[in-house]
């Protein structure tokens, strides 16, 4: 089989490569890949930061992806043949401390679908049968495929955050965790604006409005008058930092009201700033990693009820085959969750 790997430790160098299919070990499974999802991590992989130091090159990369069983390793008992299964890709190791107290996703010793072992960019994977989640009979495959960016997400907002009904929520950055985490936001009651930069002008800007949003452009706009219009001048209750950049914190502290909290998703990297302003003020600042079991339940949920709008959301234009069209185009912001049809690499 082929899979789409990064063979070079630079920007780019992704190749197609050949894989033998492989066998399910004790307690896996055989998983054919039907669709899987490009992310900022896939991204940042493909320009090869500094975070993705640690991988063994070449990998196949991608970890969200839908698919399903079509072989049982011995003693695999908890899933059949023909039953459609997502992944959770950060597989804990269930020894250590976070592991033992049921926070897996912040496992001392984890590793990572797609950056510790090869990944959804290929036409199977065996994989662990505990690290697989059913996907309910009404949600279809290719949507299915964004139910892990879904329960980060879902994470962010419903166990991490305090948003209620009427609070006023600013979500920072239209990729595609934020434009999750804005739909989760208001189905949780809230009003949410999102924010993002001038490269976001063309595409991920008019897909938030296309998802009901009202949005600001901070290359353009005047944020300070657009809260005002928002907040009466008195600032967001809960901000979400999806934007994975430096001045992410920074705006969001200048957004949010006092008393408000900062939720941090995007791994901003490193920042400087007053931080005696945030205890004057008495500001929340909550972090929010990955997602769990319940974070997936809930994401297929929220897709089931339309609360996620997969339909709007996914985009399907671009293939493996080509994959540096999609990878160069998600990084300049003209496209937000790109879907791959990973058959194509069956052909």
């Amino acid at each position: 089989m082929r899979g789409l790997a990064k063979v070079e430790r630079s920007h780019g160098a992704m190749e197609l490569v050949d894989r033998p299919r492989p066998e399910p070990g004790e307690g896996e499974v055989l998983v054919e890949i039907d669709y899987a999802g490009l992310c900022g991590s896939d991204a940042g992989i493909y320009e090869f930061e500094s975070a993705f130091e640690r991988m063994n090159l070449p990998t196949v990369i991608g970890h969200e992806y839908a698919g399903r069983v079509v072989e049982l390793g011995e003693d695999a008992t908890l899933f059949s043949p023909g039953d459609r299964v997502v992944e959770r890709p950060i597989r804990g190791c269930g020894e250590c401390y976070q592991c033992r107290i049921g926070e897996e996703n912040v496992c001392q010793d984890a590793v990572i679908t797609g950056v510790d072992h090869d990944g959804a960019y290929e036409g199977f994977l065996a994989v662990p049968e505990e690290a697989l989640h059913p996907i309910p009979e009404d949600v279809p495959q290719k949507h299915a495929a964004v139910a892990e960016p879904t329960s980060i997400g879902a994470r962010a907002v419903i166990e991490n955050s305090r948003v209620g009904a009427g609070d006023r929520v600013l979500v920072e950055g239209p990729g595609p965790i934020g434009l999750l985490t804005a739909q989760i936001a208001s189905a949780q009651g809230g009003e949410v604006v999102v924010s993002g930069v001038g490269q976001d002008a063309e595409y991920r800007l008019p897909l938030a409005t296309e998802l009901g949003f009202e949005t600001v452009n901070v290359a353009d706009d005047d944020p300070e008058a657009r809260r005002e219009r928002h907040t009466g001048g008195v600032g967001y209750d809960v901000v979400f930092d999806t934007t994975g950049h430096p001045s992410g914190l920074t705006s969001a502290v200048e957004e949010v009201r006092k008393g408000g909290q900062i939720v941090l998703v995007g791994q901003t990297g490193e920042t400087t700033m007053p931080y005696s302003p945030l205890v004057r003020a008495e500001i929340d600042l909550q972090c929010s990693y990955a997602s769990m079991y319940e974070d997936f339940e809930r994401s297929f949920r929220l897709i089931r009820s339309g609360d996620v709008d997969c339909e709007t959301f996914v985009d399907d234009r671009f293939s493996l085959l080509d994959a540096d069209e999609a990878f160069e185009t998600f990084v300049a912001g003209g496209t937000c969750k790109p879907v791959f049809d990973v058959s194509e690499l069956r052909d």
